[in-house]
């Protein structure tokens, strides 16, 4: 018997989407641990960024990781998109009067939460690359501090939180601005 079928190969020319996620995260992410480092209070300038840039900026970032066959990015870039978005609820649906605000024990175990999804996305990191081990780990340790920091009433805690959470933050930032550059010379 003959086979008569014709087979089509179809290549993903789509564009890698993991630099937009990471720049989201990592951006938005630096802004709000100026603030906990206590640089700054807390405003609509870091609530603009978690909604657009951490937050609807990567969920997109993680659809396209789905278009393209990719669990780890879909999840990792969804979810945090999706964590950015939350957070800002959690911060402005009280003073809309929607809802009480959250208790520090309740935001404390939802950051504990976070670090605990985060630190199993981290041993995912361990058959990527080094870039994404750091990132993912600082912001494990991250989650936990400001968890800790919510749990104790600590401010040094949070603040200390702020300083390591800017490391995270511009570690994103440098490990998507790689990825732009290396694909871009890779091209010459």
């Amino acid at each position: 018997m003959q086979d008569n079928s014709n087979r089509t190969l179809i290549v993903d020319s789509t564009a890698n989407p993991a630099p937009l996620g990471l720049m989201g995260f990592g951006m938005t992410t630096v802004l709000l641990n100026l603030h906990n480092a206590g640089f700054f209070a807390l405003g609509s300038m870091i609530l603009a960024m978690g909604i657009f840039y951490g937050g609807i900026a990567q969920i997109i970032a993680g659809i396209m990781e789905w278009k393209k066959g990719n669990t780890f990015g879909t999840t990792a870039f969804t979810s945090y998109g999706l964590f950015w978005l939350s957070l800002v609820g959690l911060l402005v649906i009280p003073k809309v009067k929607w809802g009480d605000a959250t208790e520090s024990v309740a935001m404390g175990a939802y950051l504990f939460m976070w670090g605990l999804f985060t630190a199993v996305m981290f041993i995912g990191t361990l058959k990527i690359n080094r870039r994404l081990q750091f990132v993912f780990g600082s912001l494990a340790v991250l989650f936990f501090l400001l968890a800790a920091g919510d749990w104790t009433g600590n401010i040094a805690i949070t603040h200390i939180a702020g300083w390591e959470g800017i490391i995270c933050g511009f570690s994103a930032i440098y490990t998507a601005l790689a990825q732009v550059l290396e694909e871009l010379y890779s091209k010459s």
